[in-house]
């Protein structure tokens, strides 16, 4: 008996006492995803915070000289891509913020939407600055893989510069009459517009409840398109209000048309349903640029 008590204690002597073997910090995961794998599939450095439960990647956009008033503002003062990773079940939940110039804006979209990301958010955190920043909010669900990869493609495509040269120029559209037919809009977009002062405007009306009233195009609830220019070389902006569930398919009609996304917002508080508003903008035929309003419309509910 004696014996068998010494061998006990001696085996839990050295459990007690003995060091865990040392984990590789390679291979070692934290929680569900493997920091080292995500640092390696977006090529940038990350944080692990405080509860161990989210993994936080930063670029920071230190090739941008940007300026607000003459002071150039230090890369710490909001000028940093970052995305952070959380376990939620079995999957990864991505959220993040790219900081980018306006000639990358839409070019970052579509890598991001052909990854499978979302975009929630497009708008500006600063006034006066050269040259101009807009800041694209993302999310996703999905496996770490292709998460990863996905926010490593969009911090891998920051770092491209941005190719001036395709700027498109519409100095000769001011100068020539208008000429748009009206008519094959009207046919296209499904809805009647006024013409006043060169711009042919429509208006689709859309509707949500705000304080137990139905509030719609009066009050602001609504999609609207100014086409200027002629048939052949025209431009128009507008806005498309939209419920939150149809943003994502509208990005994708528009951006297959090469409209540009400038601004992604709310314009209303405790709506319901919520309305999300799309501005954006395009040039080229008139005809084409009625198509490409369609395809998204046809994305909506509010047709």
């Amino acid at each position: 008996m004696t014996k068998r008590i010494l061998r006990f204690l001696g085996l839990a002597f050295v459990l007690l006492f003995s060091s865990p073997a040392p984990v590789s910090a390679e291979s070692s995961k934290e929680g569900q995803f493997d920091t080292k794998k995500i640092e390696q599939l977006t090529g940038n450095k990350g944080n692990l915070d405080k509860s161990g439960k989210v993994f936080k990647v930063s670029a920071p956009r230190k090739d941008l000289a940007v300026t607000i008033k003459g002071i150039k503002l230090p890369t710490a003062m909001g000028l940093t891509s970052w995305a952070a990773f959380e376990p939620v079940g079995s999957d990864l939940m991505v959220m993040g913020d790219m900081v980018l110039t306006e000639d990358q804006v839409n070019p970052i979209m579509d890598i991001a939407l052909a990854n499978g990301l979302n975009i929630t958010a497009l708008h500006n955190h600063f006034f006066w600055e050269t040259p101009k920043i807009m800041f694209m909010h993302i999310d996703g669900m999905g496996n770490e893989e292709m998460l990863a990869s996905a926010v490593g493609k969009l911090f891998s495509k920051i770092k491209e510069p941005s190719d001036t040269k395709k700027r498109k120029s519409f100095d000769n559209i001011n100068s020539v009459k208008n000429e748009l037919n009206t008519q094959a809009i009207d046919k296209i977009l499904g809805v009647k517009g006024v013409l006043s002062d060169r711009v042919y405007k429509v208006v689709i009306d859309r509707t949500t409840k705000m304080h137990d009233s139905t509030v719609g195009d009066a009050m602001g609830v609504n999609t609207w398109a100014a086409f200027y220019g002629s048939n052949e070389n025209a431009i128009f902006v507008g806005d498309i209000a939209m419920h939150e569930s149809e943003l994502q398919t509208v990005l994708k009609a528009l951006r297959k048309f090469d409209i540009d996304i400038v601004a992604i917002h709310q314009h209303m508080i405790g709506e319901n349903p919520r309305i999300i508003f799309l501005h954006y903008f395009g040039s080229g035929t008139a005809e084409t640029l009625a198509k490409g309003l369609r395809t998204a419309l046809d994305a909506t509910s509010g047709k």
